[in-house]
């Protein structure tokens, strides 16, 4: 990947959410500490969902503004204004609800925006003349292996600034590493700077509708809907795992093996990903990629409570992840142009990011209600009837040629 502007958008993934995690190790703390109410210390997270679920409606204008660096720009300074929010309360008046809530409307609502169109955008200028095929799905490949590097080392590098430098210096990490993001942002052009051809004559368009955009693309349709339920299904290895190990008497233990596993495979398969993305037929890769997550929740129960054995599942589970987003993302690039795939990207972001806060929202009540042991199982089988109901409706529908979202085929390189 040797443009520097998609090297930029890579770079920038990889600072916002090791801030983000950095960030998250202190706010639950300090709000617990400022407020003294346990409920408070999932407010900012569970009111940045209520944006994003319904960001499909407010947001459909929007979308079609955020072609350029610039843009993202833009939005990326308002979210690290809503994220000083919390310092800025901690060190004068105090936090509160009301804080909380602020930052977490702000927050969820750039998010909500920043996500798709961000790579839309790597997409966009990887079809510029003077690159390979290929070169955007790799680069959104890339882009992932930041994300998940993130998730292994920020949580210790943000429970280690905890002792060194106490709660409130870290709740600057988030909003000082997307200011430095919005400033890296500035210098990506959009599509039509010095682009040549049709690129640069592309003007905006309104985000069609995703019935629009998925006409003609029912593989993309069916990874979408695989991508949604295994959003709402997180919950129950996130939330699962964490009770089981309690019901098991290793409180702790078995959701820190299962995450560090998971973890930890999904970066060794971000790393090959980029390479082989071209390489692998996309559909049975998003398939297999749910059914081996699947599988991997209906043995955690019976691997639990040995420590080695959750660990390696969830790495098994966690494995083919990677390959299957990379796939998704390949669809979306491949099938889709201009706005219609800003409206993909948005359709996979609420699917998937929503439906995990729908799943975190209602998980806790099915868990105490029914077990962990059993919500794992049921999730698990979810996933793995959704991905072989996908498969056979796929087989089952008479082959038509793909049809690019509200363009004609996309014009060869270089024209």
């Amino acid at each position: 990947m040797r443009h520097p502007h998609l090297v930029t958008l890579t770079v920038t993934t990889f600072v916002t959410w090791t801030g983000q995690r950095v960030t998250a190790v202190a706010l639950p703390l300090v709000a617990l500490e400022q407020t003294g109410d346990a409920w408070t210390t999932g407010l900012v997270g569970g009111i940045a969902g209520l944006p994003l679920l319904t960001s499909g409606w407010w947001g459909r204008r929007l979308r079609s503004r955020l072609t350029s660096g610039r843009a993202l720009a833009l939005l990326l300074a308002v979210q690290a204004l809503g994220l000083t929010l919390v310092p800025v309360a901690a060190a004068t008046t105090g936090v509160g609800a009301v804080v909380l809530c602020a930052t977490g409307l702000v927050t969820g609502a750039t998010s909500a925006l920043l996500s798709p169109a961000q790579r839309a955008l790597t997409a966009d200028l990887a079809e510029l003349p003077g690159h390979a095929p290929g070169t955007g799905a790799r680069a959104l490949a890339w882009q992932d292996l930041g994300h998940r590097v993130s998730m292994v080392f920020a949580p210790a590098l943000g429970a280690w600034l905890l002792v060194v430098w106490g709660t409130e210096p870290l709740l600057w990490c988030e909003a000082g590493a997307v200011a430095l993001a919005a400033g890296a942002m500035l210098t990506v052009p959009g599509v039509g700077a010095g682009a040549q051809g049709a690129a640069a004559d592309r003007a905006p368009e309104p985000a069609p509708p995703l019935r629009a955009v998925l006409r003609g693309n029912p593989d993309l349709a069916a990874g979408l809907a695989l991508a949604g339920v295994g959003g709402f299904t997180w919950f129950a290895f996130a939330l699962g795992l964490a009770l089981l190990g309690a019901d098991l008497g290793r409180p702790g233990e078995l959701i820190a093996t299962g995450m560090a596993g998971y973890g930890v495979a999904t970066v060794a398969g971000s790393l090959v990903a980029p390479a082989v993305v071209h390489r692998i037929p996309h559909v049975p890769a998003i398939l297999a990629s749910w059914v081996m997550f699947g599988l991997a929740y209906l043995a955690l129960p019976v691997a639990a409570p040995d420590l080695l054995a959750v660990g390696v599942v969830s790495a098994v589970g966690g494995i083919t992840m990677p390959f299957g987003i990379a796939a998704l993302n390949a669809l979306v690039v491949d099938r889709t142009t201009g706005a219609g795939r800003r409206t993909a990207f948005t359709a996979e972001t609420v699917l998937h990011a929503g439906g995990a806060s729908v799943g975190l929202l209602v998980g806790g009540a099915l868990i105490g209600a029914f077990g962990a042991g059993p919500v794992l199982v049921v999730t698990g089988l979810m996933q793995v009837l959704a991905a072989a109901g996908a498969a056979v409706w796929l087989r089952a529908r008479p082959r038509e040629p793909a049809v690019p979202a509200l363009s004609a085929a996309r014009p060869p390189s270089g024209s």
